[in-house]
């Protein structure tokens, strides 16, 4: 009988384990010189945040990115998100020039700063007119082109867009094996794993994934945080039809965003970038304009009190 190995790597317990343990090191430096293609490789590396079982005694879901640092003192950030909340570009932007300011200790130079790279595996589309799905971002000069090299850069994966075939990797970049991997390898026994990534890398971060149906606390934590997961998806479904049954249509929903906008005075969003929503994110950004505005309301009633 054909067993798969069945634990999807994308599932945040999963990741954290395969990538961050100690010892997985090899699995990691692999994965992260497929995505980035540095001018220089990584050699060694150490886990800043490695895995650890607290980080996952709920069942709530939450962000857990995985932090590592190299030979050469870059830095790297990895984090698996589950949907284009609102402000999800910002909060990468955000996160890494935070990390990146955060090297700076008192009486240190700005030289002393190292590269940051934050990696975003994205389990959604983000720009559906664009096909592509691996995406790079640096400061750069808009008009020249030129890149302010080793600052901040930010690689982010549109993993719903890649659709490359098994038939394929056999000729598929290092980067493109490791998507593969990471989407199905949950489809395969850990025998076909081995034979169609021979690579010592995929190879140790293989033996890692399939571990965990081995371990019986380790199975147990990964179908809690599975669950956690189904249950988030229930959920925006849930309020996709509540929101229908209140006759929250999208176009309404657009309507709705402008005019609060328009109340609290801040900037209305275009006819363009509210098309780029989905019902969920609109659905969404109406809550949180609401609470804002009734905010401000009982703010004006408490002043009007006094």
């Amino acid at each position: 009988m054909r067993m798969t190995i069945r634990i999807e790597v994308l599932i945040d317990f999963a990741f954290k384990k395969v990538f961050g343990s100690t010892g997985n090191e090899i699995a990691l430096i692999g994965l992260l010189n497929a995505l980035l293609r540095l001018p220089s490789p990584i050699l060694r590396i150490q886990v800043l945040n490695p895995y650890n079982d607290k980080d996952f005694e709920d069942d709530k879901l939450s962000i857990l990115d995985l932090r590592a640092e190299d030979e050469q003192g870059r830095i790297f950030t990895i984090e698996v998100q589950l949907s284009a909340r609102p402000g999800l570009i910002q909060r990468i932007v955000f996160y890494g020039c935070e990390v990146y300011a955060g090297q700076l200790m008192e009486g240190e130079g700005y030289a002393e700063l190292k590269p940051v790279y934050t990696i975003c595996l994205f389990r959604g589309v983000l720009w559906p007119k664009d096909s592509t799905y691996q995406h790079r971002f640096q400061l750069g000069d808009v008009e020249t082109g030129r890149i302010l090299e080793e600052t901040v850069a930010i690689h982010l994966v549109e993993l719903l867009k890649y659709n490359l075939r098994e038939a394929d990797l056999a000729t598929a970049t290092a980067s493109d094996r490791w998507l593969y991997w990471l989407l199905h390898s949950h489809e395969y026994t850990s025998e076909e794993l081995f034979k169609l990534f021979p690579e010592l890398e995929m190879q140790q971060a293989t033996k890692s994934l399939n571990k965990i149906n081995l371990i019986t606390k380790d199975k147990q934590m990964y179908d809690l945080r599975k669950k956690a997961e189904i249950d988030y998806h229930w959920g925006l479904k849930a309020a996709k039809r509540e929101g229908l049954d209140e006759g929250i249509e999208i176009g309404e929903a657009r309507g709705i965003i402008k005019a609060l906008q328009e109340i609290l005075g801040i900037s209305i969003d275009s006819d363009e970038e509210l098309h780029k929503r989905s019902l969920e994110e609109l659905a969404a950004i109406v809550t949180e304009l609401r609470t804002r505005t009734m905010n401000r309301l009982k703010g004006d009633d408490a002043t009007t009190s006094t």
